[in-house]
């Protein structure tokens, strides 16, 4: 375990050098197609000139991917490998890919040889006509229609109508992002699906361009349907994150007032029919109904307040500004940020 751990020294005594383009590939169990995607990436970046750096993050493979990895980062200077101690999941594997990139560009694409590396250089392209992120869309995907293609669809169709961000293919791992804009973002949980939200949530300029989609050689998928949970619970998070980052109290605070004076309008009705017409209440439900929606509201308004106190330390704590800047335009002069 020693060996494997010093193919990536410590962040800040590693030494960066000048890439245009760090590819970052998260790796479980994909022995068989590792060599060729590596071979074929640099194949790709060479035959377009493009100054580059390939990130493998093995994620606690199981089946030598890891030993393979050890010795083609031994062999090859374009090539950082990352050995996890332990499978953690797709997300933390994206991001420790982001926190040792060196480039200036990301892209990211699986290890199973789906991704198309030949697609890398137009989603570069694209980058550049202004884009902060370029969202591949496998349009002709080679995959079972029952079990992937249509909870997909499901899928991208509620994650686009919850988040704003309109793309076709959520799912897609091939995508290009401009340094600044996966700086701006903490990863947790299976958010990395949810990429395109969280950097519209920071203001950044997303599109998305057809990719090739190749069927399976090796191996078989790593994902299924058990993952529908985490995905729903995530894409709660993503949807307070878009609405209520800088304002927790809105939502909170307003559900817990209209149960509040809901349960205070029952309240007065039952004391009118307790004091006024001497009727006895006791045995009523609304009298339940009425205690229950006044310190349901008492909770949420108490818990709108917390998370209000939890907001302005995280923000405050990290100089976490509330806003981003793309330019500043003063004197017929534009300065990008």
């Amino acid at each position: 375990m020693s060996e494997t751990l010093t193919l990536l020294p410590q962040k800040d005594n590693y030494n960066y050098r000048e890439v245009y383009l760090s590819v970052i590939v998260p790796i479980f169990n994909e022995v068989e197609s590792l060599p060729v995607l590596i071979e074929t990436i640099a194949d790709v970046l060479i035959k377009n000139k493009l100054s580059y750096e390939i990130i493998c993050v093995d994620d606690g493979s199981q089946d030598g991917s890891a030993e393979l990895l050890q010795q083609l980062a031994k062999s090859r200077n374009d090539l950082v490998a990352i050995i996890f101690r332990r499978n953690y999941g797709q997300t933390p594997a994206m991001a420790a890919g982001f926190e040792y990139a060196q480039g200036q560009i990301f892209i990211t694409l699986d290890g199973d040889l789906q991704n198309d590396p030949a697609d890398i250089p137009e989603l570069v392209a694209k980058l550049e006509e202004g884009y902060d992120l370029v969202s591949g869309w496998r349009k002709h995907r080679q995959d079972d229609r029952l079990t992937r293609l249509l909870p997909s669809k499901i899928a991208n169709w509620i994650i686009g109508r919850v988040t704003g961000v309109k793309l076709h293919d959520y799912g897609c791992s091939l995508k290009a992002y401009r340094r600044e804009v996966i700086l701006d973002m903490n990863l947790y949980g299976e958010l990395h699906r949810f990429l395109p939200a969280l950097a519209y949530i920071e203001g950044a300029k997303i599109t998305e361009i057809p990719v090739r989609h190749h069927a399976r050689r090796y191996g078989h998928s790593k994902y299924g349907l058990g993952r529908t949970f985490r995905v729903v619970m995530d894409l709660l998070t993503i949807f307070f994150l878009k609405k209520f980052l800088t304002r927790p109290m809105h939502i909170f605070g307003l559900g817990g007032l209209i149960l509040l004076i809901a349960g205070l309008l029952m309240g007065t009705y039952l004391t009118f029919l307790k004091l006024i017409l001497g009727l006895s209440i006791g045995n009523r439900p609304l009298l339940i109904l009425a205690v229950l929606l006044i310190l349901t509201g008492i909770q949420l308004l108490i818990s709108g307040l917390l998370a209000e106190l939890i907001m302005r330390t995280y923000h405050e704590s990290q100089k976490r500004p509330i806003y981003r800047v793309r330019q500043i335009v003063k004197s017929s002069s534009a300065t990008d940020i």
